[in-house]
C-alpha cells in the first residue's frame, strides 16, 4: 500500500490518526465538532413583529427588541412576546442591553432604565424620550446615548451628564470596564468623564474586541487596531462579503455580519454561513453568542442559530441510516425526497428518477460493507431489501436480459411520460432508455453482494442469474442494450463501432471499454461461462479495448467536432462519467482474471485517482484505496466529517465572495471546470450526488429537495471495512 508522505505529516499534528502494522493508516473515530443549524419560529400570534435588536443573557436566554414590545425565546425553538414578568408586559423598551460579564438583562424605557436582578433595586428615572441607546459594565456604570447627549449613573445614583462626540453615531460598546462610542468615521473611549478620540477612519460600521485589541469593520472590510489606537495590521477586504454591518468575539475568533450572510475568521480562511440552510434570509441585522459558544443570527424576519455540537462518524452513520430508511424509500429503491409544498415538510413525496438504480447501488453498497464489518443480520436484510427492485426491473416487461431504468403504478409516474410502457401487469409501469449509468449499478450491486452477502449456493446462484441475464441481452444484441422500439437506448451502448468512434482524448472510449469488461469479467467469475473470458479478451485485443482503458487521464481533454444523436460530446467534462468510472473500478480489480491484470488495473486507478484528488471524494480516496492501495487520508476525513447531516438541496452562492480564488472559465485551459482554487467545505457548496462537480460553488434546487443520505454512508462503511476508520 502506498502512504502518502503528507499523511505522516498528518498523523504527527492530528490526533487519532495511528498507524497499524504494515503501514495501513488508521483514524480513529473520536468526536468532532460541527455547526448545525436551527431555526426559531415566531408565534403565529405576532405575524406583523419586526425585529430589531438581539442579545443572550448569562442564562441562555434569548432576548429580541421588537416594535411590538420585547420577545424571547421558549421551549420549542418559539419566540413570541416577553410576558413572563406582567409588570413589563405591556411596555416597549427602547434599547436593550446585557451588562458587562455579570451578563444581567438591562432594560431601556422612554422615562426610565431598569435591571430586574438585584432584587429590582436598580432604575433610573429619565427625561422622556431623550435616551435611545443603553451599555452597562461589570462596575455597574450605566451609559445612556441619545441625540442630545449622554448621561452616567451607578445603579440608580445619576452621576454626570456630558455631551456626545461630533459625527454620524453607528453604536455603543463597553469592553474591560470602559466604554466605546462609534461614529461613521471615528472610535472614542470614554475616559475621565469625557470622550477621547482613539482612531479616525473612513465609512466605519462595527468594533470587537479581543484582548488589548480591536477589529474595526467598514463598508469595505475590516483592520485591526490596539486599545491606543496603533495600526496592527492592513485592511482585509479578501473577505466573503466585504460590506461588514456588524462584529463579534467569540472564543478568540472574529465572527461578522453581512447584508449577505455572515462568517467567521479561522486561522487561514473564513467559514461562510448564508442561504436557507442557515438562515431564513441572508441580510442579518444583529447577532450575539450565547455561553457555550452558539452564534445567534437576527434578520427582518427571524431568528437563526449556529449550534456547535459534537458526533462522531458513527453517530452521523446512524442518523442517515434511520432517516434513509424512514423517508426516502421507494419500493427499496433509494429515494430523493420532494416536498409538494416547500414550506410544509409533511408534504414530503418520493418520486421515480431516471437513475432509481444508480443512486440505489450507494445504499445497497452501503448496507453491504456495514455487513462485512459488523456481521449484523438487518444490514443483510436491507441488502436484499433493495435488491428485489433491481431483480424486478429485469421482469417487469416483456424484454429478456432487458433491464427497465424504474418502475411505478399506473397513474403515478412523476418523470416524463414518453419513456414509460406499460406493464404486462396492468397496475404497473416501467421506463426504459436504461442508459450506462444504471449498468454501472448492476456491475456494482451484483459484486458487493457476491463478495460480501451471499453465503449460501442458493444466494450465490439468484445473484448470478441476475447479472447473467443482462450480459447475455448485451452480448446476443452485440454490445447494445436493446429498448421496448426494438433499438439501442441512447447511452446503453458498449459495441466497438460505437466506443472506438471516440477520439481517444474523449473519455467516452476509456469508460465505455472499462464498463464492457469489467461486466464480462464479472460474469464469467459468477458463471464460469466461457463465453464471457472469450469476449473479453476478443474485445481487449480485436478491439483496443485494453489500450482504450490505459488511455492517460491527462490525455483527455477539450474535443471538438463529435455528436451522438445530436448531442455535442467531447467539449466539456461530465462529472457522472467520474461517478461510473469509480464505481466500476471496485469491481474491475476484485474480478480480474488474474493477478497480472490487476496491476495494469491498479495503475489505471491510481492515474484517474491522481487527477481527482483536488475534488477530496471520499468515496473516490476509498474505491482507489480498496484497489490500488492509494489514498488522500486527510480528505477522506475531512470529507466524511464535513458531510452535513441535513441533506436540503437549498440554492446557494458563493461566485461573489471576495476571499476565494476563482479559476478560468476557459473549457481547453480548466477543462474539469474547476471553479476555486481550492474547495469550499460541503456545507458551502450546494448539496450534490457524487455525479456533480465537487467545485460547484453555486446552485441547488431549493428547500424542496432532500438528498438520501446515502451519499455519506457509503463512503462511511467503506471506510470501516478498509480500516481506514475504526
Amino acid at each position: 500500500m502506498k502512504i502518502q508522505p503528507h499523511i505522516i505529516l498528518l498523523c504527527i499534528l492530528l490526533p487519532g490518526y495511528l498507524f497499524a502494522q504494515g503501514g495501513q493508516s488508521t483514524v480513529k473515530d473520536e468526536p468532532y465538532t460541527v455547526p448545525q443549524s436551527v431555526k426559531y419560529a415566531i408565534s403565529d400570534k405576532h405575524k406583523d413583529v419586526n425585529l430589531k435588536k438581539l442579545v443572550i443573557d448569562g442564562d441562555n436566554s434569548v432576548f429580541i427588541l421588537t416594535n411590538l414590545g420585547l420577545f424571547r425565546d421558549y421551549p420549542g425553538n418559539i419566540i413570541s412576546k416577553d410576558l413572563i414578568y406582567s409588570s413589563l408586559a405591556d411596555k416597549k423598551p427602547v434599547d436593550i442591553c446585557i451588562q458587562e460579564e455579570k451578563e444581567y438583562l438591562y432594560y431601556l424605557y422612554p422615562d426610565r432604565f431598569l435591571t430586574n436582578k438585584h432584587a429590582g433595586t436598580i432604575c433610573g428615572h429619565l427625561p422622556l424620550n431623550k435616551y435611545s441607546h443603553i451599555a452597562v459594565n461589570k462596575d455597574d456604570d450605566v451609559l445612556l446615548v441619545g441625540k442630545q447627549g449622554a448621561i452616567l449613573f451607578n445603579r440608580s445614583n445619576k452621576l454626570k451628564e456630558f455631551s456626545i462626540p461630533q459625527g454620524e453615531f453607528v453604536k455603543l460598546y463597553v469592553s474591560n470596564n470602559t466604554f466605546w462610542y462609534l461614529c461613521k468615521e471615528a472610535v472614542f473611549v470614554l475616559e475621565n468623564d469625557k470622550w477621547n478620540k482613539l482612531h479616525e477612519g473612513k465609512n466605519l460600521t462595527a468594533l470587537a474586541f479581543s484582548g488589548n485589541n480591536i477589529a474595526v469593520g467598514t463598508t469595505d472590510g475590516y483592520y485591526v487596531i490596539d486599545k491606543k489606537g496603533n495600526s496592527i495590521n492592513k485592511k482585509n477586504n479578501r473577505l466573503p462579503v466585504p460590506a461588514i454591518t456588524n462584529m463579534l468575539t467569540v472564543k478568540d475568533r472574529f465572527w461578522f455580519a453581512t447584508d449577505d450572510g455572515a462568517f467567521v475568521k479561522q486561522q487561514k480562511n473564513f467559514d461562510y454561513y448564508a442561504s436557507k440552510r442557515w438562515l431564513d434570509q441572508n441580510r442579518v441585522i444583529d447577532m450575539a453568542a450565547d455561553k457555550n459558544g452558539n452564534l445567534f443570527f437576527l434578520t427582518s424576519t427571524g431568528l437563526n442559530k449556529v449550534e456547535f455540537v459534537e458526533e462522531t462518524l458513527a453517530d452521523k452513520a446512524n442518523y442517515m441510516q434511520d432517516n434513509l430508511r424512514k423517508y426516502h424509500l421507494r419500493y427499496g429503491f433509494s429515494a430523493e425526497s420532494r416536498l409538494t409544498d416547500p414550506n410544509d415538510p409533511t408534504s414530503i413525496r418520493l418520486d421515480d428518477s431516471d437513475n432509481d438504480g444508480l443512486w440505489t447501488s450507494f445504499y445497497l453498497g452501503s448496507q453491504a460493507f456495514r455487513y462485512a464489518v459488523t456481521k449484523e443480520e438487518k444490514a443483510k436484510e436491507y441488502v436484499w431489501e433493495s435488491f428485489e427492485p433491481f431483480e424486478r426491473l429485469i421482469v417487469i416487461h416483456p424484454i429478456t436480459g432487458f433491464s427497465a431504468r424504474t418502475f411505478e403504478r399506473t397513474g403515478y409516474i412523476a418523470g416524463d411520460t414518453v419513456p414509460w410502457r406499460p406493464a404486462p401487469d396492468k397496475d404497473w409501469w416501467w421506463k426504459g432508455t436504461t442508459s450506462t449509468d444504471e449498468f454501472v449499478a448492476y456491475l456494482f450491486v451484483t459484486a458487493v453482494i457476491d463478495q460480501f452477502v451471499a453465503t449460501t449456493a442458493e444466494e450465490k446462484k439468484r445473484v448470478a442469474d441476475y447479472f447473467d441475464a443482462i450480459m447475455t441481452h448485451i452480448i446476443s444484441n452485440d454490445y447494445y442494450f436493446i429498448d421496448y422500439d426494438g433499438k439501442p437506448t441512447l447511452w446503453g451502448r458498449w459495441n466497438p463501432e460505437y466506443v472506438n468512434s471516440f477520439a481517444t482524448t474523449q473519455f467516452d472510449r476509456r469508460l465505455n471499454s472499462t464498463l464492457t469488461i469489467t461486466g464480462l469479467q464479472l460474469a464469467y467469475k459468477l458463471t464460469n461461462k466461457e463465453i464471457y473470458k472469450t469476449e473479453a479478451y476478443r474485445m481487449m485485443k480485436e478491439h483496443g479495448y485494453l489500450e482504450n482503458m490505459k488511455i492517460p487521464m491527462n490525455n483527455i481533454k477539450f474535443t471538438s467536432g463529435f455528436q451522438h444523436d445530436g448531442i455535442t460530446m467531447g467539449e466539456d467534462w461530465n462529472h457522472s462519467d467520474d461517478e461510473m468510472a469509480f464505481l466500476t473500478y471496485w469491481v474491475l480489480y476484485h474480478y480480474a482474471f488474474d493477478n497480472q491484470i490487476k496491476e495494469e488495473y491498479a495503475k489505471m486507478i491510481r492515474d484517474h485517482w491522481e487527477i481527482e484528488k483536488p475534488e477530496r471524494n471520499a468515496l473516490w480516496n476509498l474505491l482507489t484505496y480498496g484497489t490500488s492501495g492509494d489514498i488522500d487520508l486527510e480528505s477522506t476525513i475531512w470529507y466524511l466529517q464535513g458531510f452535513p447531516k441535513d441533506r436540503t438541496r437549498y440554492e446557494v452562492k458563493n461566485s461573489h465572495r471576495k476571499d476565494i480564488e476563482l479559476m478560468p472559465v476557459d473549457l481547453q485551459s480548466n477543462f474539469r471546470d474547476q471553479k476555486t482554487k481550492e474547495l469550499l467545505p460541503k456545507r458551502e457548496r450546494p448539496m450534490n450526488r457524487h455525479n456533480n462537480n465537487e467545485f460547484f460553488i453555486d446552485g441547488g434546487r431549493g428547500s424542496s429537495r432532500t438528498l438520501s443520505g446515502d451519499e455519506y454512508l457509503l463512503p462511511y462503511w467503506m471506510a470501516r471495512y478498509l480500516k481506514v476508520i475504526k
